[in-house]
């Protein structure tokens, strides 16, 4: 991937490089040492002295990764030469794991990397669970990544909860702890992590109530422990649901839990234009409605 910038005044290269193109010091000294630096086209070094007009451009090609490139389904919601935003559908893993190495959407991104001649990785700012779908941002390179996650980002999800909330709308403040091992799951506990989500309700359809979720804080499986902890469970909820959430989630026709990332707003982490990216995918009272 080639990270560029047109000089708008003169100074050291590597002014530009820790200003305008927002590198750390690691990243510029590890850089510096090859080619990776040019202006205008010239390999040059740190001290080289820019002028004005001049175009300056960084080269961080990636490494190969550990798990195949796969051809598959890809729907892609915002792209440009440093990040990608693409629709996760329910049922999928974000990464290879241990016991899977393929059919994950890593894979497909790898792929379509390599169809589309981009040397660039799979670096996912937003980690859904495997039956959570909607919107996952990636950066297209470690630096990109790095700059993301620093990015104040405004998440916005959606859900079907069995239940109705007493208030409209309103906070759940709920510390979040992990369970003793060698459970994966959380649960809310007084000596657990601060963990903050504001809640909306949208729509209501007999239990069945409709929320946008925000997350302040990002705990592990936080919006569907909290609107479980409020007597609300996100509908087909096989960790924290009860009995009832997932009968109806059943007698409804899902067949996955009804959590969807439908919306990230955020700067461009290079470029500074806001971004607003919808999520194609949907969360409906009943399946095929």
């Amino acid at each position: 991937m080639e990270l560029k910038h047109i000089a708008a005044r003169e100074g050291r290269l590597s002014s530009f490089l820790l200003g305008e193109m927002k590198l750390s010091y690691a990243l510029m000294n590890k850089l510096k040492w090859g080619d990776a630096l040019r202006v205008n086209g010239a390999p040059q070094r740190t001290n080289y002295a820019v002028k004005v007009g001049d175009e300056i451009c960084v080269i961080m090609d990636e490494p190969t990764p550990d798990y195949p490139a796969e051809q598959g389904p890809l729907e892609i919601l915002y792209e440009d030469n440093y990040i990608l935003a693409v629709d996760k559908p329910a049922g999928m893993l974000i990464h290879p794991s241990r016991s899977r190495n393929s059919g994950t959407l890593a894979n497909f991104v790898a792929g379509y990397y390599q169809r589309t001649g981009q040397n660039s990785a799979f670096h996912p700012l937003t980690r859904l669970d495997r039956d959570t779908f909607g919107v996952v941002l990636l950066g297209k390179n470690a630096h990109v990544h790095t700059l993301l996650q620093q990015t104040q980002v405004q998440k916005t999800y959606f859900a079907l909860a069995w239940g109705v909330p007493e208030q409209k709308e309103g906070i759940i403040d709920a510390p979040i702890a992990r369970r003793p091992l060698p459970s994966l799951l959380r649960e809310i506990r007084a000596d657990g992590k601060p963990s903050v989500t504001e809640y909306r309700v949208l729509e209501q359809q007999g239990g069945v109530s409709k929320l946008a979720l925000r997350p302040i804080t990002g705990r592990t499986h936080q919006l569907r422990l909290h609107c479980a902890y409020m007597g609300f469970p996100i509908l087909g909820d096989p960790q924290y649901g009860t009995e009832e959430s997932l009968r109806v989630s059943r007698e409804l026709g899902h067949t996955h839990q009804q959590l969807c990332a439908g919306e990230l707003e955020l700067l461009h982490p290079i470029t500074g234009e806001a971004l607003h990216i919808h999520s194609k995918l949907k969360i409906d009272f009943c399946k095929g409605r």
